[in-house]
């Protein structure tokens, strides 16, 4: 039978990662605007392709930054074919569906996602790992979750938009926060580590070399990351305030 076909619009560092998982299950159309991607395409079996050609596929992914989402999904849509499905791997869901919804065509399927995992975390191997499914438009999100967790093996959950970024705003916001923090205090090579540092040390590179992209997303374009972001700032100032007070 012939492989189901599916173009990747986005192929930095999570869409090379996602590719290399979907290349054993589908036909890729790989397009990059920013760059050349026919070697790595190669390398995959896949072909690199125009903008139309990724947006031709049964299946349509945008990979990129919800930033840059809503041109993506205005340059795309007239090019959409009927029952195309179509998915995005944001990091935040709630503004990531509605420029969906309001953008790609009615004939067009969509379902939201989010891997709860980047190149760092993924590295060694994607099984396990958790993926966030919100069935958006059309019937076929069952055929993701499925998918996803019998043949990828992550670990999915179905959740609306609202509750994976209430969430993710303690998830990730917390998270990153810390990691920035602790890069800008430029803290040195330490030999006399306790196990809890070492974890931290682990939870820093996980995020590290996150792009700034993802940050301002994470922190911007989550509605719920900024109640969250100021109870962080202030339980820190309220504890520098505690440690003065003791004698």
């Amino acid at each position: 039978m012939a492989k189901i076909t599916v173009g990747i619009i986005g192929v930095g560092a999570f869409g090379t990662l996602m590719a290399k998982h979907l290349a054993p299950h589908a036909a890729l159309v790989l397009h990059d605007a920013a760059k050349d991607v026919s070697g790595y395409a190669a390398d995959l079996g896949a072909r690199a392709g125009t903008l139309a050609d990724a947006a031709a596929c049964e299946i349509v992914i945008f990979a990129v930054p919800v930033q840059k989402l809503e041109a993506v999904l205005h340059a795309v849509a007239p090019m959409l074919k009927p029952k195309t499905l179509c998915i995005d791997v944001a990091s935040v869901k709630v503004k990531a569906v509605a420029l969906m919804e309001k953008i790609l065509p009615a004939h067009v399927d969509i379902v939201a996602t989010h891997p709860i995992f980047g190149p760092q975390s993924g590295k060694n191997g994607i099984e396990g790992l958790k993926l966030a499914v919100c069935p958006v438009r059309g019937e076929r999100a069952d055929c993701i979750v499925n998918f996803c967790r019998d043949t990828l093996k992550l670990d999915v959950y179905v959740v609306t938009p609202e509750e994976h970024d209430r969430e993710m705003a303690y998830v990730q916001g917390i998270t990153h926060l810390l990691a920035k923090i602790v890069v800008r205090m430029d803290v040195p090579p330490l030999r006399l580590t306790t196990k809890t540092f070492n974890f931290m040390e682990q939870m820093v590179d996980m995020v590290r070399y996150d792009s700034d992209e993802l940050f301002r997303a994470i922190q911007r374009e989550n509605p719920f990351a900024k109640p969250t972001e100021t109870a962080f700032f202030e339980a820190a100032a309220k504890l520098e305030k505690d440690l003065d007070g003791i004698a």
